[in-house]
């Protein structure tokens, strides 16, 4: 911290983040869990893309977005989970401002395009099962491209509103964060100035991110779900609903973990239940969603079988 212009204030320059633990044995053993998490998620999602990109029967509107999805599980990984490993294998964690910001946007940033393209893909299935006739019309790649656009358009607006809105704040006195990455809630608790604004805005990010989105999700599967009963085989009904069961659970996860973390704006205190929460978003989410698209579908599972053994897919 350095002196400021207001009489004995300082100005923080730089934040500490506690981590999950001060014990040195038990951040060894940390760090090899993470690194492990780490790796098989970015594994397991550069498989899917892998799989996807050489398997033409993979090449449709469903796997775009899944493709997506994957490249976003990475980018939301990569921008946590790195920079805790260096604070496991330093032993400190002491991040500048400009960067504590810079993660803080760039994780709002993926996170936001993920709860949007859930959204997209959720329209994709509703598409795909209830309007099959116009399905090819309606989800066109020019349509897909423009899902993708808005996606990252919402996110970015509300990303850059977060941290332009924390960059205003004035920080003076403790600069020790209570958590494993820079985010909203822990900052606002080192403020020496009003976050009652910064408050709204949290909550009106919230309902546009979350809630709204998952409205959207709630009627496009009661659609879905109209639809397949409808269908008088059972064989054709499980099918039908098969294509939607991973999405639904990647949906509950994502959505789940989010809500808690981000909708709680009375809890003033950080507690070891947040940075569970974080853990769950950060890790735990991503490392799943290769593991629930791939178990659960057997043309990823042929894919990424032929992708393995090198053989050609059929023509």
């Amino acid at each position: 911290m350095e002196p400021g212009a207001w009489g004995n204030k300082t100005v923080v320059t730089e934040f500490i983040l506690l981590g999950l633990t001060e014990n040195i044995e038990l951040q060894s053993i940390l760090f090899a869990i993470f690194l492990f998490a780490y790796v098989i998620t970015v594994g397991g999602n550069l498989s899917i893309l892998a799989a996807i990109f050489v398997e033409p029967k993979l090449h449709t509107p469903m796997y775009y977005f899944l493709r997506n999805l994957s490249l976003l599980d990475i980018g939301c990984i990569t921008v946590t989970i790195p920079p805790m490993l260096a604070c496991l294998l330093t032993h400190q964690c002491r991040v500048p401002y400009a960067a504590c910001i810079s993660q803080l946007f760039f994780f709002h940033l993926l996170a936001g395009v993920d709860c949007h393209l859930l959204t997209a893909m959720a329209y994709d299935r509703y598409l795909a099962i209830c309007q099959p006739l116009t399905y090819s019309i309606r989800m066109s790649r020019d349509v897909q491209g423009a899902l993708v656009a808005v996606c990252c358009s919402i996110s970015f607006i509300n990303a850059l509103t977060h941290t332009v809105a924390v960059s205003v704040l004035d920080f003076c006195g403790p600069n020790v964060v209570n958590h494993f990455y820079c985010d909203l809630p822990p900052l606002f608790q080192l403020s020496c100035s009003s976050i009652h604004l910064n408050g709204q805005l949290l909550f009106v990010g919230a309902t546009f991110m979350g809630v709204v989105p998952m409205v959207f999700i709630s009627v496009s599967y009661a659609h879905v779900a109209a639809a397949v009963l409808r269908i008088c085989s059972a064989e054709g009904r499980k099918k039908a609903f098969s294509t939607c069961s991973s999405h639904l659970t990647v949906v509950c996860i994502f959505y789940g973990t989010g809500f808690f973390s981000y909708m709680r704006l009375g809890s003033v205190s950080a507690s070891d239940k947040d940075k569970g929460i974080g853990i769950l978003n950060t890790v735990i989410s991503p490392m799943l969603n290769p593991l629930i698209y791939s178990l659960r579908n057997p043309d990823v599972q042929g894919a990424l079988k032929r992708l393995l053994t090198g053989k050609r897919p059929p023509e």
